[in-house]
């Protein structure tokens, strides 16, 4: 919603949920027709985009009766609960010639763009090797309400949401992956839900290492895990032979503001100031998590439009999660697995 509201391009016409009493609700709240049943907010003429914002397991429920309206679509990341499901979506939205986007909004943030504009405009030399960490927090406090990721059929957990993220981010920082070898574990088994005095089991993995190589031929190695204390966030470093990089956040780096720091040969790292060209979002757009969601929509809206494509699409989604794919894959089978761009 803070996102739609800094945005001229594109207008919030109704909201859909899934009962009648929570759609007359927001209805109210927003001042806009509400409605209960995907299929009749799609058929709506008025309605040009759905975006699909509920839980994982529900993206194709509501993903397939859009498209089949011939609506372009915005899907939060990650599109499907699984590969199957992402590679049918991705299907049928080229089938209909729709426009579609996938939430892997890191690729809108301006500090990601410019490590991506140095690196394509060699300013650190040869790319040697990146280095990359996420550790967030919440390992053992759960609520009822987070239950559903424990079960790893949902497709919602450190794997997929975490990992695909900054997986992607690398990708589009630096090229493309070309081959993996990854480990994944869940190591906290158990979850104790606060808020219901119970203990579940879960099978969602919270621990991820790859070794991977880039289709530049540099290296890269990346962990992603759930800690019980003193999460560290995300953190990036990229070493190349003429310039050092280094970039670290709070949180996850599309949600959270990124400090970004660089050096040529042996000077002392400084803090770099980002280019306002770099900014997706128009003048005075709020900052804060919606920013790079905004700039999602803008872009989106500009390509329905006509004035060029948009990525990351429903295909580039397919791509990412071939990519955890082949992790997964790779953890099963103990080998490296080759991947495509």
């Amino acid at each position: 919603m803070p996102a739609l509201a800094g945005l001229d391009e594109i207008e919030l016409a109704a909201v859909c949920t899934s009962r009648l009493e929570s759609a007359d609700a927001a209805s109210e709240a927003f001042g806009i027709p509400a409605f209960h049943d995907v299929r009749e907010l799609a058929a709506q003429p008025d309605i040009d985009i759905v975006s699909v914002v509920v839980r994982v397991p529900r993206h194709r429920d509501v993903v397939v009766p859009a498209l089949e309206a011939g609506k372009h679509v915005f899907s939060e990341w990650p599109l499907g609960a699984n590969l199957a499901e992402a590679e049918e979506m991705a299907a049928l939205a080229r089938s209909k010639g729709v426009v579609t986007a996938v939430g892997l909004q890191g690729r809108n943030d301006p500090t990601l763009a410019y490590v991506k504009e140095l690196h394509d405009e060699g300013w650190l030399g040869e790319l040697l090797t990146v280095n990359v960490t996420m550790f967030g927090g919440g390992a053992l406090g759960h609520n009822s309400s987070e239950a559903w990721m424990g079960d790893n059929a949902n497709g919602a957990n450190t794997m997929t949401i975490v990992a695909g993220h900054t997986l992607d981010q690398i990708a589009h920082c630096f090229g493309a992956f070309t081959a993996v070898s990854g480990k994944i574990a869940v190591q906290v088994p158990q979850w104790k839900l606060a808020d219901a005095g119970e203990t579940i089991d879960v099978d969602a993995p919270d621990n991820i290492a790859v070794n991977a190589t880039l289709a530049t031929g540099a290296l890269v190695s990346y962990q992603a895990a759930t800690v019980p204390n003193h999460a560290t966030g995300w953190r990036l470093e990229a070493f190349g032979t003429e310039g050092t990089l280094k970039a670290t956040t709070a949180a996850l780096p599309q949600i959270t503001p990124i400090v970004l720091k660089g050096a040529r040969g042996d000077d002392p790292l400084v803090e770099m100031d980002v280019p306002d060209r770099l900014n997706v979002v128009p003048d005075g757009f709020p900052f804060g998590p919606a920013r790079n969601v905004g700039g999602t929509y803008r872009r989106m809206a500009e390509a329905i439009r006509g004035r060029g494509s948009y990525l990351p699409d429903f295909d580039h989604a397919v791509k990412v999660h071939r990519l955890l794919d082949a992790i997964e894959r790779s953890s099963a089978e103990g080998r490296t697995i080759q991947v495509g761009s």
